[in-house]
């Protein structure tokens, strides 16, 4: 048998109302269609359930009984989806986020404050770990999302873009390159590179973009955290090239970036499991991030490095 919830509500007011007239002006039904709906959930059970006079509707036994128990059903049924609306928009519990180090270090420490601020009953928990494990993590429903470099295509996960940014030549203020207004590419052929390991998402970039301009170059050092490419160029091991959310240069080194010629970029994405929805708390969350993102973006319309010929930090 196949009854409707719109066929027991409109049963459950007549039964109250004890009139169809009466019943259709409470649930906004003509009083045709409220006494077609109660004849059809009566064929559908194959029980009288009213008697109708001139006057009055009289439930029958059966109808009586449904009636009772169907006034429980519905009013917990209501309940339950008042319960699930608020959960819907609940702002409060611990929201789980991964990703990788330099992202970690440089967008989320903000994205946590404003949403502390925002949202005082939310835990906004960062997993600081390298860009397989994040995805991974995100597969697995470990984590509510994640903030990764552009992993490439991937059918199981909802990416969205917050931020595009510009790879940077990063060397010693003595290094003959520094003296350029910006770097060709080109500039690296032969160069001793120190370049971050295949735990970055930046890194299968940075060789694509080395293959594209047909440089090459020896890779001198692959390091595991993006901090020490600092001291190791400082020290004079190398050049190497990061994106520009690792900076500022650290206070007091030897240290400068230029931009290259052409401007390859790197895309941030926010990912999540696709088609799983992300609870109120997690969404919210999400929107920080996307906002702080987008605001990072138009600071750096102001900064020399990225709106000028003169690259000098």
């Amino acid at each position: 048998m196949n009854y409707s919830l719109r066929q027991l509500r409109v049963f459950v007011t007549v039964a109250q109302a004890r009139s169809f007239s009466r019943a259709g002006e409470r649930i906004g039904l003509s009083q045709s269609a409220v006494s077609h709906s109660v004849k059809e959930l009566e064929t559908q059970t194959g029980v009288k359930l009213l008697d109708r006079t001139t006057r009055e509707v009289v439930l029958t036994e059966a109808g009586q009984q449904l009636a009772t128990r169907l006034e429980r059903l519905l009013d917990e049924l209501n309940s339950t989806l008042r319960d699930v609306g608020r959960l819907g928009q609940q702002l409060s519990g611990t929201v789980r986020v991964a990703a990788s180090q330099t992202i970690s270090a440089h967008l989320i420490p903000q994205c946590i404050a404003e949403s502390n601020q925002r949202y005082p009953d939310i835990d906004f928990v960062l997993h600081d770990r390298p860009q397989q494990w994040v995805l991974e993590s995100i597969r697995q429903g470990d984590v509510d999302f994640g903030i990764v470099i552009d992993p490439g295509p991937v059918s199981d996960l909802e990416c969205e873009v917050v931020l595009s940014e510009p790879f940077l030549l990063l060397c010693r203020d003595d290094d003959p390159l520094a003296m350029l207004p910006q770097v060709d590419w080109h500039a690296l052929e032969g160069a001793n590179l120190v370049l971050q390991d295949y735990a970055s998402g930046s890194r299968p970039l940075i060789d694509a973009a080395l293959i594209e301009m047909g440089v090459r170059a020896t890779i001198v050092q692959e390091i595991g955290h993006p901090a020490t490419l600092f001291p190791m160029v400082q020290a004079g091991i190398g050049i190497s090239v990061l994106p520009a959310l690792a900076l500022p240069l650290p206070q007091g080194s030897r240290l400068t970036v230029k931009r290259f010629v052409p401007c390859i970029e790197r895309q941030l994405m926010l990912v999540r499991r696709k088609n799983r929805s992300l609870s109120g708390a997690a969404n919210a969350c999400w929107e920080v991030v996307r906002m702080q993102a987008h605001r990072l973006m138009e600071a750096r319309t102001r900064d020399p490095l990225f709106s000028a010929a003169d690259n000098q930090i």
